[in-house]
């Protein structure tokens, strides 16, 4: 008997020792559950996968108040009565080269010369300026180029009151 209560102890001893050197994850391998590096993994991608899902759900949100934001500004617009034409609205004007979505049209002159002075006053006061030719020979010229409604609207408060500016400016749209 007393061998196989040594021979017991034995096993058991050496179980406790593989045990205490190999941890848990010897016996979870066994068991064919998940070790401690492969529950470590999980939680690194579950993180990912929550921040790559915070980062979406935040850029939806920015798109989300700049709409708001636009919108609110296009209601302001219309309340202070400022005037959009789009450029295909006129007639066989020339937009092939304007890069830009918004423009403050502050004149359009049928003397090319005109138009040219004009732009050169804008640029003193130090501005920007294009010039955009219609079919029918006018010539008109601009300032302000923006691709959003928000830079428009603060460059057309600045230019108004600039002295080459005339009270009848308007903006064209470029679509």
């Amino acid at each position: 008997m007393r061998v196989s209560v040594r021979f017991v102890r034995g096993i058991v001893l050496a179980a406790f020792i593989v045990a205490s050197f190999s941890g848990c994850d010897s016996f979870r391998r066994l068991a064919g559950r998940p070790t401690s590096a492969d529950i470590q993994a999980k939680r690194e991608m579950i993180a990912a996968e929550q921040a790559a899902h915070q980062a979406r759900v935040d850029s939806l949100k920015r798109v989300e108040k700049a709409k708001a934001d636009s919108l609110e500004l296009l209601d302001r617009i219309r309340e202070s009565g400022e005037m959009f034409l789009s450029a295909t609205s006129l007639r066989r004007a020339d937009v092939t080269g304007l890069e830009k979505r918004y423009y403050i049209i502050v004149g359009a002159f049928s003397s090319s010369d005109n138009a040219v002075y004009m732009a050169k006053k804008i640029e003193a006061a130090g501005y920007d300026s294009v010039r955009i030719p219609y079919g029918n020979g006018f010539t008109a010229v601009g300032t302000g180029a923006s691709d959003t409604l928000a830079h428009l609207w603060d460059k057309l408060h600045r230019v108004r009151n600039e002295s080459f500016c005339p009270k009848d400016v308007w903006i064209l749209v470029n679509e």
